[in-house]
């Protein structure tokens, strides 16, 4: 009798009914039932992760960790998509599987990696299956684009507004103190540092509802051009639809802005002289740092002054 166990996985929520976890779980029992030689050990499901990568996926990690401890000796999956639709991943772990004595038995492609030429038709049917990927990956994003160029807000909320349906609309509480932080940097002069203690003594919160302030947090809002109205999106994008990893756009990709896309909280006139006015104490803080650097070389350095020189 053969220890099996199946593998299924379903990549969004909203993912057909045919591949919900509960219709691959009664396939896979039907499938066990139909064979006496094979005894159901355990099912392994993963859900709501994508099968690109094998990173997220707990469940199908623990199947292969139960395979090195010979708790295993075939394993059951509907097809290779749900496997892996990374061609590297899908062989990688067959092979791996292979070598501890595991068959893997992909169902609705009738693919066996006990079979001599399984190793091809997997190879084949990954590679598809990765493709898939790939278009359904372009598909997202085009989709997304054309959404943002509709004026559809992506991402979270930001202090000063609530975010709903796509749409920004002003947070009259909050609004009030996106314009104070506005006001102490552009019109009282006080750094970020200073205006995030302030920001923190007063108890106010985050737009993620945290009490810490950095001067980072203020900076950003300072540079976010949605508080004059406008909508600029596109500032990150996946760089490879495999690894999934997020870079920051750099000018890479061409960005998406609208103008006046909603109701503002800072003028444009100030939002513009607070920009200049981070440029102008950048290069002091710049200059300061070089005339330190310098003055700093020796001990006496700054403290010695030469009597021709006086």
């Amino acid at each position: 009798m053969k220890r099996v166990v199946a593998y299924c996985r379903v990549s969004t929520d909203s993912e057909d009914q045919a591949n919900s976890l509960e219709n691959q779980k009664m396939y896979f029992n039907r499938e066990i039932q139909n064979n006496p030689e094979w005894e159901l050990v355990r099912l392994y499901a993963d859900e709501g992760i994508t099968g690109t990568s094998t990173k997220k996926r707990k469940q199908f990690n623990q199947m292969i960790r139960d395979a090195e401890n010979k708790k295993i000796d075939v394993i059951l999956t509907k097809e290779v998509s749900r496997f892996a639709r990374n061609t590297v991943d899908a062989l990688e772990y067959t092979r791996k599987l292979k070598n501890m004595g595991v068959e893997v038995y992909f169902l609705l492609d009738n693919i066996s990696t006990a079979d001599k030429d399984g190793e091809l038709r997997l190879t084949i049917m990954s590679s598809l299956a990765q493709e898939e990927a790939r278009k359904i990956s372009e598909r997202c994003t085009w989709g997304a684009r054309r959404s943002m160029e509709k004026g559809v807000v992506f991402g979270n909320c930001i202090l000063g507004y609530d975010l709903k349906d796509g749409k920004l609309t002003v947070n009259k509480k909050e609004a009030k103190i996106v314009q104070d932080i506005f006001h102490k940097y552009l019109y009282e002069g006080k750094g970020l540092f200073t205006i995030s203690r302030e920001l923190m003594e007063k108890g106010i919160q985050t737009a993620r509802g945290n009490k810490k302030w950095f001067p980072t947090t203020v900076k950003a809002i300072l540079e976010n051009e949605k508080y004059i109205g406008d909508l600029k999106q596109g500032k990150t994008y996946i760089e490879d639809f495999l690894n999934k990893k997020t870079k920051k756009n750099k000018g890479e990709r061409e960005f998406v802005i609208i103008k006046n896309n909603h109701e503002p909280i800072i003028s444009r006139e100030d939002f513009e002289k607070v920009q200049e006015e981070m440029k102008n104490r950048h290069r002091d803080t710049v200059k300061e740092d070089k005339k330190t650097k310098y003055s700093n070389k020796y001990a006496f350095s700054g403290k010695l002054i030469c009597s021709e020189c006086r």
